[in-house]
């Protein structure tokens, strides 16, 4: 069987369903990761506010509270980066036993497909999981780059290089953040392409409710809404009538 008879077994409807997952992946981190100047996103709004920890770390001692911030940011990326191995190492898993999934598979669907088409289909899972995890792992190296940028902040707040090296902390902070963020939304179109094991229909679906519920966290929740509320206002708020 060549390339030509394994893609004719896919249907058109499957093409544009797997198009619409790989288009949509693509898209949305694109959106979140460069909106608008007038409707920024929950990630560039947050991205201002790592750049002024690192500036009031400058005069703050002893620096305890930031040490610890890191550290449960890296233990955060350590933690996905250790869930995605697993998924991995279960997708793996699938693909050596393939014969008792497709039948729990053609179980749920009513499909007699061959083996080949389900091993696409866990094989596209294993492309958002391999990202995912690439991205959690860089993340969580950035997030030691960004500990030892710290801990070569002077503890002098007068000191030239105070400020020009916490500046370089918060850009790698940034930086740690965005892939963090990246290999966040791969594992949610990890979970959508799981889908496909249902139909391309359902598929199309999952994709669409997907990018929904990323597009409604990042430009319509609630923490955005707070995010974007002038502090001003926000003091007044908690001022007691």
């Amino acid at each position: 069987m060549d390339w030509m008879d394994r893609v004719a077994l896919f249907s058109n409807l499957d093409v544009v369903a797997v198009g619409l997952l790989l288009t949509s992946w693509i898209v949305i981190g694109l959106a979140v990761e460069n909106p608008p100047k007038n409707r920024p996103s929950v990630s560039v709004l947050m991205a201002q506010y790592r750049r002024e920890w690192m500036v009031q770390m400058i005069s703050r001692d002893p620096r305890i509270f930031d040490a610890q911030i890191l550290s449960s940011l890296r233990q955060g990326t350590a933690f996905f980066a250790s869930a995605t191995m697993i998924a991995i190492g279960g997708s793996l898993a699938l693909l050596g036993n393939m014969e008792r999934f497709i039948g729990v598979a053609s179980d749920l669907t009513l499909d007699s497909d061959p083996a080949i088409v389900w091993e696409v289909k866990v094989l596209v899972l294993l492309i958002f999981l391999s990202s995912a995890f690439l991205k959690f792992v860089w993340s969580n190296r950035l997030f030691g780059y960004c500990a030892v940028l710290m801990a070569a902040v002077p503890n002098d707040p007068d000191h030239p290089k105070g400020l020009p090296r916490a500046r370089k902390a918060g850009e790698i902070n940034i930086t740690a953040a965005k892939s963090f963020n990246r290999g966040l939304r791969s594992t949610y179109f990890a979970l959508a392409s799981t889908v496909w094991l249902l139909g391309a229909g359902a598929l199309i679906g999952a994709v669409i409710f997907t990018c929904l519920v990323l597009l409604r966290r990042e430009f319509a929740s609630h923490s955005r809404a707070v995010l974007m509320l002038a502090e001003e206002a926000a003091a007044q708020a908690d001022m007691p009538d």
